[in-house]
């Protein structure tokens, strides 16, 4: 019953895609058989589809009309065009997660629901909604100070019923991503179910805003030193699973170039400070807001960048982050054998590749780049290009530097609307050499020689206990060695009926679904 929930719902959203026109896989790729023939089925209605506008305005008229976690699917795929390609990607990169509000009514049931207490004692004013995504919609409020003053607050509210809603969602997904590395081996590289997987523990942590409550928090910690740029702060006593409070963020949103002349803000200056202070989130504290768009920036009146809406962030472990400072000081000084040296290094280029080769591959990429002038220079794009070469050059796929590279273009983008001839190198070069130094300098290494043997004494200490574990262990095999590990003919011959039951069943599966989908786009064509 399962798969046939899951069919029903990925055939209906099959042919609100076919329908609206849009091209949901990249070109050339070699589909499955069903998926093959549901395109060449659905190819006139792409065709016609053409006259509505473009593949990004078709798609994401599709994926908003399906509902919230196709929304939230398509912003995800967005950022992996590593399995969507470039082309699609960008498409997708237009869809904005804007949805219609759900009521001021059930927003205050919700509230109270969550926080345990009538919303008058809460707030001493509550309104309407300002502002409704695909999870959440956000509430202006105040609450009144033991002195008797308003304070304006953020009130974050999630909508009812999201999380069953995404929850057969994800199902169909994981549904489909196990067919496809069933049925169709060139799929497997690229680990569907993993995808889907990853989506999922994203949209888990999304829909609990204690969690992007404590990331605004974690954020705060990380950049209380530093200058012009800042977060709201959490009301953790009118905060829970379902709501979140943050203090009101009154300011010009950083897009408005115009506005921000008019109050006495220079521009220019703001966006190299953008772009510093993501590079500086990204290596030195390894946390990064990663859906810096212009709606999510805000101005203040002192000439502080403020960020909102914390529910998408990217993580970069001391390793990513080494690879990420070396990778750019590379590009900037054209040492690109360093940059190449630097894959090997860090186990994401195989060692039976070429290391001159892979540095050719790279002056391919950064040398084109650097004749341009200033204003052409995208360092988020140059990271695009290299991760390109993840198929020729068997590169492992690292879900959190692709994040970062995407997210990195929309910072340069933003930094560009401030300032057209933003030169990116220069802007990120002290930053760059600033984390090496700190990382790689005389006294980094002073601190890790020291973690270093402070790590050998701790497992002096433990020799008594793993020789203890070595020795259970080779009592194990040694048991294992004498009795035997059996596994009959009978246990065999069971394990491959099994099997072959499940794939008959699969394959039934997807071939009714490929017929359902293809029959549906008949009608619609006919």
């Amino acid at each position: 019953m399962n798969a046939i929930g899951n069919m029903a719902r990925l055939t209906r959203a099959g042919a609100i895609l076919a329908w609206s026109g849009a091209r949901v896989f990249p070109e050339d790729t070699a589909l499955p058989a069903p998926l093959a023939l549901f395109g060449r089925v659905t190819a006139p209605l792409r065709k016609n589809g053409a006259a509505n506008g473009g593949n990004d305005a078709r798609l994401s008229t599709a994926l908003t009309s399906l509902g919230p976690s196709y929304v939230k699917l398509g912003q995800f795929l967005a950022t992996r065009d590593d399995l969507v390609g470039r082309d699609l990607a960008r498409d997708l990169a237009t869809l904005q997660d804007r949805l219609p509000p759900f009521s001021e009514t059930e927003a205050r049931t919700a509230v109270e629901e969550a926080l345990g207490a009538p919303i008058d004692t809460l707030f001493a004013e509550f309104g309407p909604p300002i502002a409704a995504a695909s999870i959440a919609q956000v509430h202006k409020a105040s609450v009144r100070e033991p002195n008797g003053r308003l304070r304006a607050v953020a009130v974050k509210v999630l909508r009812p019923g999201i999380e069953q809603r995404f929850q057969r969602d994800l199902d169909s997904y994981l549904f489909a991503a196990r067919m496809m590395e069933q049925f169709h081996s060139p799929s497997r590289r690229l680990r569907p179910v993993a995808v889907v997987d990853t989506l999922a523990k994203s949209v888990a942590i999304e829909m609990d805003l204690r969690m992007e409550a404590a990331a605004i928090s974690e954020m705060a910690e990380n950049i209380k030193n530093d200058h012009g740029f800042r977060v709201p702060q959490v009301d953790w006593n009118r905060s829970a699973r379902r709501v979140m409070t943050l203090d009101w963020i009154d300011g010009i949103p950083i897009g408005d170039r115009n506005a921000l002349l008019k109050a006495g803000h220079d521009p220019k200056a703001l966006g190299a400070h953008l772009m510093q202070s993501f590079l500086r989130h990204a290596m030195r504290d390894g946390f990064f807001h990663a859906d810096m768009h212009p709606g999510n920036l805000f101005v203040d009146a002192d000439g502080s960048i403020v960020a909102v809406d914390f529910g998408i962030m990217g993580r970069l472990g001391l390793k990513e982050r080494r690879f990420l400072a070396e990778i750019l000081h590379g590009f900037i000084t054209r040492n690109y054998q360093r940059v190449a040296e630097v894959h090997f290094e860090a186990g994401y280029v195989p060692w039976r590749h070429s290391v001159p080769l892979f540095a050719q591959a790279l002056r391919a990429i950064g040398e084109p780049i650097m004749g341009r002038p200033s204003s052409e220079i995208s360092m988020g794009q140059l990271l695009g290009q290299l991760f390109q070469y993840t198929e020729v050059f068997d590169m492992e796929t690292r879900p959190e530097l692709l994040l970062l590279q995407k997210t990195m273009v929309v910072v340069e983008g933003v930094g560009r609307g401030l300032d057209p001839n933003l030169n990116i190198w220069v802007v990120a070069e002290p930053v760059v050499k600033e984390w090496m130094e700190a990382t790689f300098g005389a006294g980094a290494q002073f601190e890790a020689a020291a973690e270093g043997a402070a790590s050998v004494g701790r497992f002096v200490g433990d020799i008594p206990k793993l020789l203890g574990q070595v020795e259970r262990t080779s009592d194990a095999f040694a048991a294992m060695v004498e009795d035997g590990l059996r596994l009959d003919n009978d246990s065999v011959e069971r394990l491959a009926e099994a099997q072959n039951r499940r794939n008959r069943v699969s394959r039934v599966a997807i071939w009714a679904g490929a017929i359902a989908l293809v029959a549906i786009a008949l009608t619609l064509i006919f």
